[in-house]
Parts: structure tokens; sequence; C-alpha cells
């Protein structure tokens, strides 16, 4: 490869990395503000993709316990806890995910994209107590 065709290419690349929401195997990420409408209802968005294959990006909050296949997902990195809430206070950044596997712990300020079937609906977790409006389950994982 020349190097003029090589500085053309990395520059491309670079470009469209630092634009737009993250990519992955030609997916387009989801947006966590694209889930919800202003009046914190599901959006036209998410009700089309409940129970659909979904990629989104985000930060993974401090597991609530080891050997775990739960965590939070975050729009912004949070080294705490941002989901104790009830239902009525549910954030709108944040999203749960339940993975295939026990997750293994990615640091909460290093962006990651998770892909899973996304499901809608006011969910408590019987093990946890943790109450969900939304979630990505059968997910998988990696660093963005």
């Amino acid at each position: 490869m020349r190097r003029r065709t090589f500085l053309a290419l990395s520059a491309t690349a670079s470009a469209s990395l630092a634009l737009g929401p993250m990519r992955a195997f030609g997916k387009e990420a989801v947006r966590m503000r694209e889930l919800y409408n202003p009046d914190g209802s599901f959006s036209p968005y998410a009700l089309e993709r409940d129970g659909a294959p979904v990629l989104i990006e985000g930060y993974m909050a401090p597991p609530l316990k080891a050997e775990s296949t739960f965590f939070v997902l975050t729009k912004i990195p949070m080294s705490v806890c941002p989901f104790c809430e009830s239902e009525a206070e549910w954030p709108r950044d944040i999203v749960s995910i339940y993975a295939r596997d026990v997750i293994s712990v990615t640091p909460f300020n290093v962006p990651i994209l998770v892909e899973g079937t996304l499901r809608l609906g006011t969910y408590t977790d019987e093990e946890l107590g943790f109450v969900s409006r939304v979630r990505v389950v059968d997910a998988a994982h990696w660093r963005a």
C-alpha cells in the first residue's frame, strides 16, 4: 500500500469513528434517548423494537454482586449506584442487562457495546429485587 493511500484511509477511518453513534458488524448502536418520549413513555422507535435484537452503547455501572449475569448500562460513566430507585423514579439513561453468561466486569469509565434482545415494560428481578422498565436479555458485551 502506498503511503498516500494509507494516510487517506487512516484519516477516513478516524473520522468515521469520531462521528455519530458506535457501529459493530454493520449495525448502528441505539442511543438511550431514542428509547423514550419526553414524557417518559416509550418512543415509537422502542415499541417497534420490543422483542427484537438491538445494539446499545454505554458504560457498565458497578455490578450489584459478583459472579452475576446482570449489570446496568448507563449513558455516562458512574462509579456509584445510579439505579437505586423505584419504577416511578426510573431514570431514562440506564438499561438493565441480562447476559447470556457470567459477566466480566469492565471498568465504569470504559465505553462498551451490548447486543441482545430488547424487552420493554415493568419487570422486578426476583433474585435482586431490581425494578426495570427497559432490559436487554440474552446479551453479550464488549469494549467499544
